[in-house]
């Protein structure tokens, strides 16, 4: 599987403190059957990450992946905060996309309801940048307005959901309104936001499987993800993932009109 949201650089964000952390954290993963991650340090006011920290952050951790023999390949991205994505060029952006091929995984904001977001995603959007919106159950001005998200996936966006929210990790009120974005075939992507191994550990199959979603988990998991990192449309969704087969049909002559 491919964890396409999992903060795994030492001492760069919030995620692992220091090398021993980070390979204590691949090896979590790989025991839950993640074998690909893709490193997405935060890119915000907080935590200004750059190329310049990420590449090697990815080159020192598989560097000692690699020594102790664990089989997990680490591609690098980014969580760009959308403040920061709009303050950038498109240049620095593709400089921070997901292994390096343009989309861009972007943070909305979780603090409050926000106006003009869906304007602000759909200029980025226009701008070229194929976009993936992390945690999108964690937004507020999705959980007051769920046809905004449905807006923005027909119009092309991507959408990743926090695995831990499935089952209640994250709280009844995230998990209820996960189960909805699922039953409203508003999901593309299940990612575990990995930050440690005891608070906000890795893990998707188990999640998937609880949530009753184990026959979507190659989809969510594997082909979606793959299609991401090498900038393919993406993949037509299982014929039982709820109201997804014709967003995705679409989706998919959208991204493949524009790349």
């Amino acid at each position: 599987m491919i964890d396409l949201h999992f903060h795994l650089l030492p001492g760069v964000d919030d995620g692992p403190p220091d090398l021993d952390a980070s390979v204590e954290l691949a090896r979590a993963a790989l025991a839950t059957g993640v074998d690909t991650i893709v490193a997405t340090p935060h890119v915000s006011l907080e935590w200004p990450n750059t190329p310049a920290t990420i590449v090697p952050g990815v080159r020192r951790v598989q560097a000692r992946l690699n020594e102790l023999a664990i089989p997990v390949r680490v591609i690098p991205g980014a969580e760009i905060a959308l403040s920061r994505a709009m303050e950038f060029s498109d240049s620095q952006l593709r400089s921070i996309a997901l292994a390096g091929v343009g989309c861009l995984l972007i943070e909305v904001p979780q603090a409050a309801v926000m106006a003009g977001l869906e304007a602000q995603l759909l200029h980025l959007h226009r701008r070229g940048h194929r976009i993936v919106l992390a945690h999108v159950e964690r937004c507020p001005t999705f959980h007051d307005d769920v046809d905004l998200l449905g807006r923005l996936v027909d119009a092309g966006i991507l959408t990743s959901l926090t695995a831990g929210a499935l089952v209640g990790r994250l709280g009844k009120p995230l998990q209820r309104f996960a189960a909805q974005l699922v039953a409203s075939g508003l999901i593309h992507n299940v990612a575990s936001d990995a930050h440690d191994c005891l608070r906000r550990p890795p893990g998707l199959a188990q999640e998937l499987a609880d949530a009753n979603l184990s026959d979507q988990t190659a989809w969510l998991t594997e082909d979606v993800p793959a299609a991401i990192l090498t900038g393919r449309p993406i993949p037509p969704a299982p014929s039982n993932w709820p109201a997804a087969a014709t967003r995705t049909r679409r989706l998919g002559r959208l991204l493949t009109a524009r790349h």
